[in-house]
């Protein structure tokens, strides 16, 4: 993740303000297991290391050609456009990583009889995103000069990242993995492949929130400071 990041500072690539952020969760949770705080650390362990190569993957699918899933080809291409706001992009990585990956990552880390078991630690892992938002919302104001504006008409940051990824996105993975865990491996695919081309077709509302939203978020975009490989820094 690192090495992507590097990456992405090197080549000025929308691509590392998602890996950015997404690897201080990783380095957090690491520090939860080596504290302790999880109820099977290396279970835990287990579950971070599947979860962290869907994305690694992808990534590198998408360098090589091979197409990743829809969510990330979504997520990956919008890359490539200017108008997308950093926390739009933030959010298109979240919006792949965990309404689609965590869920498939936790049934595939222990048997469908243990599953029950890992629900603990995977709460848990709120606690751990919980504690970064702050630090998220300090690095986009120091982004946006109009982050007053977005506030005002979106909502606050900190709750909009709050409510997308630790309650309803986390609850529906969990719910997802459910249901996956005790597929035979045909209507496994197949499952992940419905909720896929669901949560690709939902990206588009990231990008086009309404013509308020989009109008605000125009605004913002252009009122962005520093360089890509700058804001990258930032939100590392």
């Amino acid at each position: 993740m690192t090495a992507i990041v590097e990456w992405s500072k090197e080549n000025d690539s929308r691509m590392g303000y998602f890996p950015a952020l997404y690897r201080k969760v990783t380095i957090q949770v690491k520090k939860g297991i080596a504290d302790g705080f999880f109820d099977d650390g290396p279970r835990l362990e287990r579950l971070d290391v599947i979860f962290a190569n869907r994305y690694i993957r992808a990534f590198h699918q998408y360098q090589t050609g091979t197409a990743p899933t829809q969510s990330w080809q979504r997520a990956f291409d919008a890359n490539k456009r200017w108008w997308p706001t950093v926390l739009q992009h933030l959010l298109m990585g979240i919006n792949a990583h965990i309404n689609l990956d965590l869920g498939i990552a936790a049934a595939e880390t222990v048997p469908p009889e243990e599953l029950a078991d890992l629900r603990g630690d995977f709460d848990k892992i709120n606690q751990v995103l919980a504690s970064l938002v702050d630090d998220v919302q300090n690095e986009l104001a120091a982004i946006w000069p109009l982050f007053g504006l977005l506030n005002r008409y979106l909502g606050s940051v900190e709750e909009s990242i709050a409510n997308f990824s630790l309650g309803k996105a986390r609850n529906a993975a969990w719910s997802f993995a459910e249901a996956l865990s005790t597929l035979p491996a045909g209507q496994r695919e197949s499952a992940i492949a419905e909720k896929d081309a669901f949560f690709a077709a939902f990206s588009t509302v990231i990008l086009h929130p309404g013509l308020t939203g989009s109008l605000i978020f125009k605004i913002v975009r252009m009122g962005e400071r520093g360089s890509i490989r700058q804001r990258i820094e930032l939100l590392s």
